[in-house]
């Protein structure tokens, strides 16, 4: 959607800094060019992404065109409060009214910089890895799981094509050019390297789908413990939720938390969310580790680097329930916990022991 600019403003500037007549509406038509052409970048990036990432991509568009049109009226303004010497001539010239403008330019173009930055964002969404949250995780997992699959597949055929026949003319959908082509790659290579898939390439596939298969497993994890009472942890003033369908650690406080409470939390990467009236942050075992602590809960261990990798598959829970308390303990194990630090190639690393 487009927002209003002022034209009157604009016209104003324009004539405080140009001799030439103003074209009627042409500010409102380079805005919604600009628009335009993000909502465009947009729509080519919701055909690549996961529809989870739709309502994400559109508020950024909003953003967008929200400040652009702020900015674009703020900058007209700006331009229209001191004319340019070569309008109103040197005699009596206001210069220190023009050196504030011009230091309100400068401030004005910093700002239209962190707008463009808006469109990087655009570009990124969706290009990391597959978010647990979202409903077609499984989907994409299972698409990826079969590329990967094929992919090594096809690998582990050429090689065998290129051991026996000393050369990739033949091999299945690959023409005479292109197989010239990848003989020659393969004779200038290092000598480990002198066969269309290497071990290392391979071994890298393989890894890529170990990880994504354990990563399918995990969904039917969430899928299984998502509504366990033991998802709960109840203190004094409230309580904490590990939301496993949203992928967030959840805090519900009984009364809006003093000030002091509220600085800790932010400074701990927590946020307020308005649309779950919680204060909450990506489900990580540091983020259990941060709440309880904030929280004034006891027991407590913060993840570790020996937590990460295929190792962590098999890691014991955060912290062991009292026996008092077992059925209010956060059982941490039966959660999808993706560390905060370790992200191995295109996928988030998980800890759910025994999954």
């Amino acid at each position: 959607m487009y927002y209003p600019i002022d034209e009157a403003t604009a016209r104003r500037s324009h004539e405080m800094m140009s001799m030439s007549d103003y074209r009627e509406g042409s500010a409102t038509a380079e805005y919604r060019a600009a628009v335009d052409k993000a909502a465009e970048l947009v729509e080519r990036q919701k055909q690549k992404v996961s529809p989870y990432y739709h309502e994400k991509l559109d508020a950024l568009l909003d953003r967008y065109a929200r400040r652009l049109a702020q900015w674009t009226n703020d900058h007209n303004r700006n331009g229209a409060s001191c004319p340019s010497v070569l309008v109103c001539g040197p005699a009596n010239f206001p210069t220190k009214k023009k050196a504030r403008q011009n230091a309100r330019e400068d401030t004005l173009w910093k700002e239209y910089n962190e707008i463009q930055g808006i469109l990087s964002k655009i570009k990124s969404v969706g290009t990391g890895p597959i978010d647990p949250a979202d409903p077609h995780a499984r989907e994409l997992l299972t698409d990826r799981l079969q590329r990967l699959q094929a992919t090594l597949e096809r690998g582990k055929a050429m090689n065998a094509h290129f051991r026996k026949h000393k050369t990739m003319k033949g091999f299945q959908d690959l023409t005479d050019e292109t197989a010239a082509e990848m003989d020659k790659a393969i004779a200038n290579a290092p000598a480990f390297a002198r066969t269309p898939y290497p071990d290392f390439e391979l071994s890298s596939l393989r890894g890529k789908i170990k990880r994504t298969q354990a990563n399918l497993d995990k969904l039917a994890s969430i899928d299984e413990h998502k509504d366990d009472a033991a998802n709960n942890l109840d203190f004094d003033g409230g309580r904490i939720f590990l939301n496993m369908e949203e992928n967030r650690l959840q805090i519900f406080f009984d009364e809006i938390p003093d000030e002091d409470a509220r600085a800790a939390l932010k400074s701990h990467g927590f946020h307020w969310s308005r649309r779950n009236e919680a204060w909450q942050r990506q489900l990580t075992r540091n983020a259990i580790y941060d709440a309880k602590r904030i929280l004034g809960i006891t027991d407590t261990k913060r993840a570790t680097a020996s937590d990460q990798g295929d190792a962590a598959q098999e890691a014991a829970p955060l912290a062991t329930p009292s026996a008092e308390d077992k059925t209010a303990e956060i059982r941490a194990s039966e959660a999808i916990i993706p560390e905060e630090a370790a992200e191995v190639e295109e996928f988030p690393q998980y800890a759910i022991p025994g999954a």
